[in-house]
């Protein structure tokens, strides 16, 4: 079985229809989905995050990095001055 995980669920990703630790019989419809998820929620999410896709043996793990700031200013976090 191959899994695909997102390490760290935010507020968009919840609110998603996506599911976390989504299991497939096939490495090739994992690596689909996978592919899939990561490039719909770089782009259709609040975009306050960036994802990243990588594999490890059977799992597809989905990390989760701060966006760069630079392109838009503040980012909306509270702490600019």
């Amino acid at each position: 079985m191959f899994t695909i995980n997102v390490e760290k669920e935010c507020g968009c990703f919840r609110k998603s229809e996506f599911e976390n630790n989504k299991r497939f019989s096939s490495k090739d419809d994992a690596l689909l989905q996978a592919q899939l998820m990561v490039n719909h929620m770089n782009t259709k999410f609040c975009q306050k995050h960036d994802f990243v896709l990588s594999e490890d043996g059977e799992n597809f793990k989905i990390a989760v990095y701060d966006a760069q700031k630079s392109h838009s200013g503040c980012c909306g976090g509270g702490h600019c001055s």
